[in-house]
């Protein structure tokens, strides 16, 4: 059965069919040709996406929205620009750091890239070559998956069951977000100094900072009520959503004044569209997950690579191997349904931590978002800026290895992701 799952699937994914789409005729072959009762189909459809947790999914998704739409995306290029100062490679420091802000309320790394994109592109075109800009907003894209509040982290945590907590993701993964964050802009200035580019960026000024910072403050407290309130456990991710949204209106409507009620028919339609897009993926892609347990591929999987090594540090590089490739090719929301009820109950046969295993996996997918052939943001940073694939792809490779480098770098010193989970009793 899954072998025939997987040849359609692939013959789909070759022609040009939508992956979602793909994937649920991969499962749909798979059970006719087993003479499975297909009423089941819709069941487990129905039943991966019937999830109160999910729910924050779209909640985050039309927070980013609303802040595009209510200038906070401008304040916070305003109090990112008031920190850094002129350096080489400053503007991009400024794109950099705006994207760590926004990915601390939107959760999602096409989001964060469409709202960087449709601003900064300008201010990053006047100091550097278009390749090199989107090569930027793409990594400061990213982040917003690594750092919380993060869809990515939220449908691993659904997938894994009971075995790690939401709250415990988000809090796996600032440690590292602040380090990639840095690693990036390091990176920036060294490209920008070995290529020559002008210094770019406006002089520190300490009265400008506390000015942005001041205008800033609103906005910068969102993400602390919201991913404090989360791993404080005063409400649940959903309702942290829900929070961020009420948020965004109230800053945009009373604040900024320049959201407007008629903004908001067109926030919620494009926030529906992806989030349609990411419940098609983990419908279809449940169905496979359901043909995998029938052909009792856990098992398999399992007695496999048991029997091949019984080092938890073999497996964990094996399991980072397969998953290099596995985003290259699959989007990374199908890959979390199709493989986290595979690989997350074999970690902890290894004795490996849940919450370790969890951020290692979802950030190793999270990568493949920038890495071709079906690298999500470089399509999207493309389609911004115009900048053919093949340049898009190598400008993007040294943000690539930086990311990878992190993830050697979070293998070999587990408390980077552990310590803040286990100082808040993760």
């Amino acid at each position: 059965m899954s072998l025939v799952a997987l040849s359609v699937f692939a013959i789909f994914a070759i022609i040009g069919t939508p992956l979602a789409f793909a994937i649920g005729l991969g499962a749909l072959a798979a059970l006719v040709y087993s003479g499975f009762d297909l009423v089941v189909v819709p069941q487990r459809m129905m039943f991966a996406v019937n999830s109160f947790p999910l729910m924050a999914i779209p909640l985050f998704m039309l927070a980013g929205e609303l802040m595009v739409k209510a200038g906070i995306v401008d304040r916070l290029i305003g109090f990112a620009n008031s920190l850094v100062g002129r350096v080489h490679g400053g503007v991009a420091h400024v794109t950099i750091l705006a994207g760590m802000v926004f990915a601390s309320v939107s959760g999602a790394a096409v989001a964060s890239a469409s709202a960087l994109g449709s601003t900064l592109v300008p201010a990053l075109r006047k100091s550097y070559p278009d390749g090199f800009s989107s090569a930027v907003i793409a990594s400061a894209a990213n982040l917003g998956p690594v750092i919380p509040p993060s869809n990515a982290m939220i449908v691993y945590a659904l997938m894994a069951g009971s075995s790690v907590s939401v709250g415990g993701m988000f809090m796996a993964g600032i440690v590292p977000g602040i380090l990639l964050t840095l690693s990036f802009m390091a990176l920036a200035s060294f490209i920008a100094y070995r290529r020559g580019y002008e210094l770019s960026g406006t002089p520190f000024s300490f009265r400008n900072a506390l000015i942005e910072t001041r205008r800033a403050g609103l906005i910068l407290m969102m993400p602390v009520i919201v991913v404090g309130g989360i791993v404080g456990g005063a409400f649940t991710a959903t309702e942290g959503a829900a929070i961020a949204v009420v948020y965004a209106v109230v800053i945009g409507l009373f604040v900024t004044r320049r959201l407007k009620i008629s903004d908001l028919p067109g926030c919620l339609f494009r926030a529906a569209v992806m989030a349609a897009m990411v419940g098609a993926l983990i419908a279809f892609a449940a169905l496979v997950t359901f043909v995998f347990t029938l052909d009792l591929v856990p098992m398999r999987l399992s007695n496999l690579i048991t029997g091949f090594t019984e080092d938890p540090v073999v497996f964990i590089t094996l399991v980072m191997i397969m998953l290099l490739f596995v985003g290259m090719l699959i989007e990374s929301n199908a890959a979390y349904i199709m493989l986290v009820p595979l690989f997350a109950p074999l970690a902890i046969q290894y004795g490996i931590d849940p919450l370790f295993f969890g951020f290692l996996f979802m950030y190793n997918l999270v990568v493949g978002m920038m890495t071709p052939p079906v690298g999500v943001l470089l399509f999207v940073m493309s389609g911004i800026t115009r900048v053919p694939m093949s340049v898009m792809t190598r400008e993007s490779l040294p943000f690539v290895a930086v990311q990878f480098g992190m993830l050697g770098l979070c293998i070999a010193f587990p408390q980077l992701v552990l310590w803040l989970p286990d100082f808040f009793g993760f």
